[in-house]
């Protein structure tokens, strides 16, 4: 790969020709000629690079029900891409193959992404597969030529960015998934090598400049799906604002963590229960169910988007509220 690519934002100048990315908490160091733990982001010359701008190494026409958003334009579909790398060392990473290793990329540049999302129709441009917040340049101009064409942004993220970049991106974000992994900081230490204090900023920070969030946390057998562990994560959710949209996903066996067993349908449901106490709006991921993925009213329980699994998605709201009660329904729909 030619270095043709933009110098990156966020970055210092360190001794010795090196550089210290100021993107994510990690804070790389990084010599010349060498990659920050992302993986994309590289020290050329004692400057830091974006050397993978706009190299995609996947990209599909999803549901946005995938992503998952639910309370966001549902029964959509949305183009969906990512490059590879990732800030995080997840053990149960689902897509180790293309966050944890390189891989072949192709480009394509911020234009052709904004015009394959009309000739495509697509509800908006989605960062997902890997870890967004690392293509922080590309997204940001491709946003700035898909608001020209009212096509929302939309990220799937690990939330771990720094305090600085954030507020610069979510001047370009409509929506998020915003992966809380746990409420433990010891989780995302000896799980994940993150930090937990980033993600909950980025959680309360984006929905104070008005993006649209939803959660999800993955429920892995041993490691966070003990009740106190949930209800603890209810709370922080909740002090937030009780309509964020929470996903409770089922884990199976992947990358570094092929000795655990999936999660039992039985410590969803009683972590969903959990929830509901204090959240209004709570679905079971990764499990085919109409029940637990329908969105009911919270005031009077009438069903008012019934998913059957990803493909089948019927709305029956008034706008954005109960065709019955008239209960405002939290969401852009």
């Amino acid at each position: 790969m030619t270095e043709t690519k933009p110098i990156a934002k966020y970055w210092e100048e360190a001794d010795n020709g090196k550089v210290i990315c100021k993107l994510c908490p990690r804070e790389c160091i990084i010599a010349p000629g060498k990659y920050g733990v992302c993986g994309i982001r590289r020290n050329v010359n004692g400057k830091l690079y974006a050397s993978y701008y706009g190299e995609v190494v996947s990209i599909a026409i999803d549901p946005m029900e995938k992503k998952p958003l639910y309370h966001f334009y549902p029964s959509s579909q949305i183009i969906s891409l990512a490059t590879c790398g990732c800030n995080l060392k997840c053990k149960h990473c689902q897509n180790w193959t293309i966050s944890q290793v390189k891989c072949e990329t192709k480009y394509i540049n911020p234009k052709t992404l904004v015009e394959l999302a009309l000739k495509y129709k697509s509800g908006g441009i989605c960062f997902t597969y890997t870890e967004p917040m690392i293509w922080f340049e590309y997204i940001i101009d491709v946003a700035k030529i898909a608001k020209n064409h009212n096509l929302p942004i939309v990220l799937v993220t690990n939330g771990e960015i720094n305090e600085e970049p954030l507020e610069d991106l979510l001047d370009y974000v409509d929506a998020m998934n915003i992966d809380l992994k746990s409420i433990r900081e010891s989780f995302y230490r000896e799980i994940c090598e993150g930090k937990l204090e980033p993600v909950l900023h980025t959680i309360k920070r984006s929905y104070e400049r008005g993006v649209h969030i939803e959660i999800t946390n993955l429920v892995i057998p041993t490691l966070n799906d003990e009740p106190k562990d949930i209800e603890e994560l209810v709370d922080f959710v909740a002090s937030v604002n009780p309509e964020i949209p929470l996903h409770i996903t089922r884990f199976f066996p992947n990358y570094r963590l092929t000795h655990l067993p999936p999660t039992p349908i039985e410590t969803l449901i009683k972590a969903m229960e959990i929830a509901k106490r204090k959240l209004n709006f709570v679905y079971v991921g990764n499990v085919v169910s109409k029940e637990l993925n329908s969105t009911y009213c919270p005031e009077c329980g009438t069903l008012l988007i019934e998913r059957d699994y990803l493909y089948n998605v019927r709305v029956y709201l008034e706008k954005n509220r109960c065709y019955k009660c008239k209960r405002i329904i939290p969401g852009i729909f």
